[in-house]
């Protein structure tokens, strides 16, 4: 790839390395789960995020009246309309002991259907819950459960198994066989099989991911990524790179908006997933190269903090401020992904940069602060320092000028086409169209040649 670092091995062992890190008897339970025992939950109430290590962290947030900590003090003292009120009260009541946010977060779940924010109300509000509650709270939750069972959605897998961590050792047979089902059978069968195909998760499937990897692997000791690791690797660079370079300003703070986005004013609720997508990803893996990367993109800028009463609490939950963040700039600006069919590539990590995305079988750009849709039929080449990038939907023939030190793509061709590659001054080579309808050339010097595909059957 061209713009994966050199060090990517060493990434991908980082991976496993944090699986060890959690200690000698959770690398011990994970072994045991991995052989396809049935999945356990080990861990203690709070078990879903709230691991000792974080929750640590945030107390101490609150002991030292962060930003962070003193915005969702400020929502929830003030009275106002809470978007998400089980999981705000709930979080509020683990940070601060505070037992009357405690009972106003399970009065709210004993009457909400968000699957998601009950369970979490019923992880984190133990210590409140009396008896009846706690049974009406699990029956309605196991409810829940049933009724959504044949919706294999992420957001729906997640939810269900936020549930099943929640009630594991408090409602018999029904967490468990949940919990198997999704670590067996949908995550095998549905994300991994989709992983291996080149499909990657939709940008609104990013976030409730990181929640289902985080609750299973802080409940279960099962780090599911293990299945198919390549694809989590690479991820955060990914992330970072299909972002268009101008953030939307809203009242609150500023967003950036990933691709593709649709015509219209910008989704601020999905930019603020979006956010909170990489913040949990950064958490997952703090000691891996690509979370440093983008725990060094997260905070270098102020402005980009979640202030809206939605946003501050996931805010407040995922950020580590003490975790090292290595320099974004220092990130090649060519992404190319042959696995995925997918290429990213900037002028610069300016604001004002230029930008193309060639994903999905579709093309962007932003040129001049404006987003362009291309034709891949009829688009003019798209030169930038760190690439090139050709069109050849219609096209077999390019004049081009070769430069050593840029990498040269030919975009929209059928995916997983065949060709003869014929440049001037090369013996002729076979290569192939990733899934993307993307081919790579290399050229080892600077000088204008000529390109010829031709296809093989």
């Amino acid at each position: 790839m061209v713009c994966r670092y050199d060090t990517i091995g060493l990434m991908r062992l980082w991976i496993v390395a944090a699986v060890a890190l959690a200690g000698l008897a959770g690398l011990a339970a994970a072994q045991a789960q991995d052989s396809g025992d049935p999945v356990a939950v080990v861990a203690a109430h709070p078990r879903i995020f709230l691991d000792p290590p974080r929750l640590r962290l945030l107390t101490r947030e609150r002991t030292r009246e962060s930003q962070r900590w003193r915005r969702l003090e400020a929502l929830v003292d003030g009275g106002g309309a809470l978007p998400e009120p089980g999981f705000a009260l709930a979080l509020y009541y683990q940070i601060t002991g505070d037992a009357s946010a405690g009972r106003k977060a399970v009065a709210w779940a004993l009457g909400a259907r968000d699957l998601r924010q009950m369970a979490l109300v019923f992880d984190w509000c133990q210590g409140v819950l009396d008896e009846a509650q706690k049974r009406d709270l699990g029956q309605r939750m196991v409810a829940a459960m049933t009724n959504a069972a044949a919706d294999q959605s992420t957001a729906a897998v997640r939810d269900r198994a936020l549930a099943a961590v929640a009630l594991y050792d408090e409602v018999p047979d029904v967490p468990g066989r949940e919990l198997n089902r999704i670590a067996r059978e949908w995550w095998s069968g549905n994300m991994v099989a989709k992983l291996r195909a080149g499909r990657s998760p939709q940008p609104g499937e990013v976030y409730p991911l990181f929640e289902l990897l985080h609750a299973i692997r802080a409940g279960a000791n099962l780090d599911l990524r293990e299945e198919f690791p390549d694809y989590f690797v690479d991820l955060p660079i990914d992330r970072l790179m299909s972002y268009y370079p101008a953030p939307v300003k809203s009242a609150e703070n500023d967003y950036w908006i990933g691709s593709p986005a649709g015509a219209g004013s910008p989704d601020l609720r999905a930019a603020m997933l979006s956010r909170a997508a990489d913040l949990a990803m950064a958490a997952l893996d703090p000691a891996a190269q690509g979370s440093q990367m983008l725990q060094g993109w997260l905070m270098h800028n102020d402005r980009f903090t979640m202030r809206d009463s939605f946003g501050a609490p996931y805010e407040f939950l995922w950020t580590n401020q003490y975790q090292p963040g290595l320099n974004y700039q220092l990130i090649p600006l060519t992404y190319y992904d042959a696995a995925r069919g997918r290429l990213f590539v900037r002028s610069s990590w300016d604001d004002s940069a230029d930008w193309l995305g060639c994903f999905d079988g579709a093309a962007q750009k932003v040129e001049n602060g404006r987003r362009i849709e291309l034709n891949m039929s009829a688009a003019s080449p798209q030169i930038f320092s760190a690439a090139r990038v050709y069109f050849g939907r219609t096209a077999r023939t390019f004049r081009m000028q070769a430069q050593a030190g840029a990498a040269t793509f030919i975009a929209g061709l059928d995916p997983g086409a065949k060709f003869r590659v014929e440049i001037t001054g090369v013996t002729p080579y076979a290569a192939q169209a990733d899934r993307g309808g993307l081919l790579k050339l290399q050229f080892h010097a600077d000088q204008e040649v000529n390109v010829r595909l031709l296809p093989v059957r």
